[in-house]
């Protein structure tokens, strides 16, 4: 199946949240963390839609069903002083990949970018999944291995938060 001529790659609008959320649903499965999934539609909505936007979505159809997507927000390079943006997630449905819809929405996001003179479009991926780094080499990406990802989770947030300094 080839997917170009019936593929629409669009920001998400609030009547995609349930589609959205499906989406992320299925990629956590297949980074077996389904079980870490918590969150809801409606919230992802709120944080997409609401008065106060944390994350934009990007979405991938293919006639007329929600196939992919990209979750990304802005960042920001203090060394460049300019804006950043981040990628979240980036999903392909297992049926729909490798068919350059992947590659459709990470230049959607690369036109975003240079739209808005962002200086790096950033994201991770994880070390044993070998053919999306293939993937990203191949669109350009260097993958940086002297860098670590740091987090702090919610509960030691608010220990973090409570202690004195």
């Amino acid at each position: 199946m080839t997917v170009h001529g019936d593929l629409i790659v669009r920001f998400a609008e609030p009547d995609d949240s349930k589609a959205l959320f499906d989406l992320i649903q299925g990629l956590a499965e297949y980074e077996k963390l389904s079980h870490a999934v918590t969150g809801d539609a409606s919230a992802l909505q709120e944080h997409l839609f609401g008065s106060r936007k944390y994350v934009e979505a990007i979405l991938a159809e293919y006639s007329g069903k929600a196939v992919g997507f990209a979750l990304f927000f802005h960042n920001y390079s203090t060394f460049l002083t300019k804006p950043g943006l981040y990628l979240e997630d980036l999903f392909v449905l297992p049926d729909y990949r490798r068919q350059g819809i992947g590659k459709a929405l990470l230049i959607k996001l690369a036109q975003i970018a240079v739209e808005r003179d962002c200086g790096r479009l950033e994201w991770s991926v994880l070390d044993w999944n070998e053919s999306a780094q293939a993937f990203y080499r191949s669109m350009g990406a260097s993958i940086l291995d002297d860098w670590r990802i740091c987090r702090v989770t919610e509960s030691a947030i608010s220990q973090l938060a409570a202690k004195e300094s």
